[in-house]
């Protein structure tokens, strides 16, 4: 009878917390509230038109940049003669856009590699033919003349010759996985250097250029592999681990080299690039001058950048630009270098700020485009006939952006209004453009607008996902601010219940990410872990109020504020965060001894660290797919950051978990995929045994077979979020 009672308890309780409230966690992580959106949108060569997939992806529909309506049909699934498939996975045009290239039956790799089978279209006769016949494809790309295709097949370059009955010639045979990668990049550049493509064609069409990766001597990791995806066999014993090259900090990185391939005498040459044996080589882009592919080098330190010019038949190169810091240079510096007939511009935080600016194509320096107290968050283009420049800032504050024009003489005008977050695609020309605007509490709204700014039609506006929040309690949004004991002023925002009541004391759970440069603290709709903070939201409703603070480290404020984490990644970060935690503690509505933290990635270090300071006030935390010690983690992002374990050990001491074990306080969940590339499953094994030998008590959460965003299997991602969400339920209320 006694356990008749306490079961009926329970039970109430559960019916309390769950079934009274106004929202379902199944329907939030099934993103069920996500809203729509105007995505993939290609500007068209002529200015007037852009093209995007149908929402059922079976059509390349071909629209207005001035009205925003469907004017053409490019492509129909349904219709194109030699095509079975109902729905496509991408597309690209050809460079006089009369043939497409269709992507189909897409198979990740890693996090923006894949290989797909493509097909190519012919507008003319609305026809399909096989890119290859002779296997899936990597990012392929049709030459400027259009009369060719390259692509990358097991870590080799093809070329398919479309005025030869489409024939199949292969560039480069030495490609083998786990030893060399021709024209794709190796795991640790693609992942920390952004990109998926290493090669590139001349302005003529005559040559190809490609890096060549040697990763032979590469450490291997070794990921043991327990859930059978192909095979027919319901029990198998025998599932394959997944072996590849991972550099670990002060490990040996691939050797690259720049390679040059004549299509006409099929000749190869190796470009005479006088760089360290271990200096990196992020980018190879062919200007409009064929006779000049620019090169684009850091040295190990990511420190120093050099721009240089390669003639790609002699081989022959000369340095245009040094660009240096006495830290480290962020990536937009060299991933976002746009070239012209006779200059190019680039991302540069030289004043402290980053900021856009012009040289000649020989590396005169002409002049700086922006400058001021705030960050250039993208470039857009350069109207060379008008000399005008087309850019996004966070100029008024570091939580918004707005995109702005600027010409020569410096006169400037903002083209966005409102206060939130700008998403802007300009047409070929710079003509129009299409604007998503969203903030903290507006679901994003689409508009076309012409390059003055006006608005000349709203294409979205989210109404049915308003007209739906409205049926949920919405909770009360906020962003505040508050200066630490250090005199630093951080900002954050909060998330409070609909029926909040200032007499009450509630728990706190903090969210944050934290990495360097990154930004979570910020105007957008996309804020919190799913759109219009809807876990959050859930979150309220179970009684909690969320928030969540960019500490010193992050972005949106300048080199002094970002780069102070430098060599010392683990200090400053979770300092900021217990700060917050005490500040929140001061709230007459926040009870102090109920203030839970979690975060994933570098946010689940962040939650291990915060939780092992001498001063730690964190009851609970669940730390997801977190880096334990940065010695496991791959050379270039840690190197960025701390340089070698050799050089800085006794940062990497102080930075790291494993060492710091026994200061762990409060109630930990740890959760990790077991198939996670990125941030290994070792992270949390070493650290597991760490706390073990220290005496702390903690819980785990694993996810066979799972990567380091942990989807693997129809219902992982809300197992993860019921398992934490009743984690804080039962250790903060």
């Amino acid at each position: 009878m006694k356990r008749t009672f306490t079961i009926l308890l329970l039970a109430i309780f559960a019916i309390s917390i769950f079934a009274g409230n106004n929202l379902n966690l199944r329907d939030v992580i099934n993103y069920a509230y996500w809203p729509e959106t105007y995505s993939a949108i290609k500007p068209m060569a002529d200015g007037e038109h852009f093209a995007r997939l149908s929402s059922d992806r079976s059509m390349v529909l071909q629209y207005s940049f001035k009205t925003g309506e469907v004017v053409d049909t490019i492509f129909n699934a349904a219709t194109a003669r030699g095509f079975n498939q109902k729905r496509i996975d991408g597309y690209q045009f050809s460079p006089d856009e009369a043939r497409l290239l269709i992507q189909t039956k897409t198979t990740p790799i890693y996090r923006r590699s894949f290989t797909a089978e493509h097909y190519i279209f012919s507008r003319k006769n609305n026809k399909v033919a096989p890119l290859s016949q002779n296997g899936a494809q990597q990012v392929p790309k049709f030459s400027p003349d259009g009369t060719m295709i390259a692509f990358v097949r097991n870590n080799n370059i093809f070329i398919i010759k479309l005025l030869f009955d489409n024939s199949e010639s292969q560039v480069t045979k030495d490609g083998e996985f786990g030893k060399v990668l021709n024209g794709i990049p190796d795991w640790v550049y693609e992942e920390e250097f952004s990109t998926n493509c290493s090669y590139d064609w001349s302005a003529d069409s005559k040559i190809l250029a490609y890096i060549r990766y040697d990763e032979s001597n590469v450490m291997n990791y070794d990921m043991p592999m327990y859930i059978p995806t192909k095979s027919k066999v319901e029990y198998d014993p025998y599932v394959a681990p997944y072996s590849y090259k991972y550099p670990i900090a002060g490990a040996d990185n691939s050797k690259v080299s720049v390679h040059t391939f004549d299509v006409k005498s099929k000749v190869t040459r190796q470009v005479k690039l006088e760089i360290g044996n271990e200096d990196y080589i992020p980018r190879i882009q062919f200007t409009n001058d064929p006779n000049m592919l620019a090169i684009v080098t850091l040295n190990r330190h990511q420190s120093v950048m050099d721009i240089f010019a390669a003639n790609p038949l002699s081989g022959l190169c000369k340095r245009i630009l040094r660009e240096e810091s006495d830290k480290y240079l962020n990536e937009a510096t060299f991933s976002k270098i746009v070239f012209y007939d006779k200059h190019f511009v680039i991302h540069s935080e030289r004043s402290g700020y980053n900021h856009l600016y012009l040289y000649t194509l020989g590396g005169d320096f002409v002049r700086p485009i922006t400058e001021g107290e705030y960050e250039v968050t993208n470039f857009f283009g350069w109207n060379e006939k008008k000399n005008e420049f087309y850019y996004q800032s966070n100029e008024g504050s570091p939580l918004r952006d707005n995109v702005y024009k600027i010409n020569g003489k410096g006169k400037k005008s903002r083209l966005t209004m409102g206060d939130g977050t700008n998403s802007t695609v300009f047409s070929t020309g710079m003509k129009y453009f299409i604007n998503t605007f969203d903030n903290l509490t507006t679901p994003p709204i689409v508009t076309t607008n012409d390059n003055n700014g006006k608005t000349i039609r709203t294409l979205i506006d989210n109404s049915r996902l308003s007209d739906k929040m409205k049926s949920v309690n919405t909770p009360q949004k906020e962003f505040f601010t508050f200066t630490t004991s250090d005199g630093v002023e951080i900002n954050g925002w909060m998330i409070k219940p609909h029926d909040f009541d200032a007499n009450k004391k509630y728990p706190v759970i903090m969210h944050q990410y934290s990495g360097p440069y990154s930004q979570s603290v910020k105007d957008t709709w996309y804020t919190g872990m799913y759109p219009g903070a809807m876990y959050e939201a859930y979150m309220t409703e179970q009684g909690f109020i969320m928030v969540c603070v960019d500490g010193r480290g992050t972005g949106g404020r300048g080199t002094e504020f970002g780069k102070c984490t430098y060599m010392q990644l683990g200090v400053y970060e979770p300092k900021d965060q217990v700060e917050a935690a005490k500040y929140l503690g001061t709230l007459p509505y926040v009870n102090k001894e109920n203030i839970g933290m979690w975060g994933w990635s570098f946010g689940g270090y962040n939650t291990i660290m915060s939780m092992s300071q001498d001063d730690a006030v964190f009851k609970a935390g669940v730390a997801i797919a977190a880096p334990t010690d940065w010695r496991f983690y791959d050379t270039i992002y840690t190197e960025r950051y701390m340089r070698t374990p050799k050089e800085n050990k006794e940062g990497y001491d102080i930075g790291s978990a494993i060492v710091n074990a026994n200061k762990l306080n409060g109630n930990l969940l740890l959760i990790h995929g077991t198939a996670d590339d990125n941030v290994h499953f070792r992270n949390m094994l070493r650290y597991i045994h760490a706390l073990n030998q220290a005496g702390k008590q903690h819980e785990v959460a694993l996810y066979p077979d799972s990567n380091h965003s942990i989807f693997f299997g129809s219902n992982t991602r809300y197992h993860l979020f019921e398992r934490m969400t009743n984690f804080f339920i039962e250790n903060l209320k």
